[in-house]
């Protein structure tokens, strides 16, 4: 039952992890994390699969082994979330939500300095190869 359990929370959190690669509010990683904790408790097949496909290379295994995100990874998520954000501002003409909008922004931006750590481009070809 169990297994069952994690097996299934781990496809939960790896859709919503999915979504939060493509949806700039909701963030990707630490969902994609959950899922890859849920299938090694679940199932070692899925666990496998998991481990062997290309997001979970591209997402997981990076920030797991280095902690954190270069400069240029936390640029990119920022600027493409800012996008869709200031869109969203400038289209939405209530304000409570256009402050909620920019609050969040202010509070990614925050995350991303003080909490997620930066980075050098170097370390990640080190543990890489």
């Amino acid at each position: 039952m169990k297994n069952i359990l994690f097996f299934a929370l781990g496809f939960l959190f790896l859709g919503i992890g999915l979504a939060g690669i493509v949806v700039p509010l909701l963030p990707g990683v630490p969902f994609l994390l959950l899922a890859s904790f849920c299938f090694a408790k679940g199932s070692k097949r899925v666990d496998r699969w998991f481990k062997s496909t290309s997001v979970y290379d591209k997402y997981v295994e990076g920030f797991r082994q280095n902690r954190g995100m270069t400069l240029k990874e936390k640029i990119r998520i920022n600027l493409i979330a800012d996008f869709f954000i200031l869109c969203s501002v400038f289209f939405v003409d209530i304000f409570i939500i256009q402050f909620i909008l920019v609050t969040l922004a202010l509070v990614k931006h925050y995350y991303f300095i003080k909490k997620i750590k930066t980075i050098k481009t170097k370390n990640v070809e080190e543990h890489s190869s």
